[in-house]
């Protein structure tokens, strides 16, 4: 029954927090985490809820790390250790995170989607031209070749 419960109220959290709506899941995603303390999804929500609704970027990291150790092949978890990382400011780390979730959950894309929206682009070779312009995509690989072979990235 407890089982039933816990993923009932976490459910409920989670949509909630999919919507935008983090301090009426923080109060879902902590019955639920109350519910089955060793759960890392729930542990790993429950810090994303913390971190979005009352700042609290120690606890909140302190339940997303100790959920990533626990389940170290979900990627979720990782993507979740580094929303919270962000939100918090520390940029370096989210992308360590994520990189460690790489090592562990390899074939998850999300991952990389992520990586990619944490890193920043070198601006088009021709700013009056649009960034998908074949001279801008030609010289930009030319460039990124040419730093690659000079060792700079």
């Amino acid at each position: 029954m407890m089982d039933t419960e816990g993923f009932r109220e976490f459910k409920t959290g989670l949509n909630f927090l999919r919507d935008n709506y983090a301090n009426r899941a923080l109060e879902h995603i902590q019955r639920a985490s109350d519910l089955e303390k060793n759960n890392p999804y729930y542990m790993s929500y429950l810090g994303v809820a913390l971190a979005r609704t009352q700042q609290k970027w120690a606890d909140a990291e302190r339940l997303c790390d100790t959920a990533v150790r626990l389940k170290r092949n979900q990627a979720q978890l990782y993507l979740n250790l580094a929303e919270v990382y962000i939100a918090s400011g520390r940029r370096e780390d989210a992308r360590e995170a994520l990189v460690a979730g790489m090592k562990y959950a390899r074939r998850d894309i999300r991952l990389n989607i992520a990586m990619a929206k944490l890193t920043t682009r070198r601006s088009p070779i021709f700013a009056f031209l649009e960034r998908k312009h074949p001279l801008n995509r030609h010289f930009g690989m030319l460039r990124h070749k040419t730093l690659q072979a000079f060792g700079r990235s």
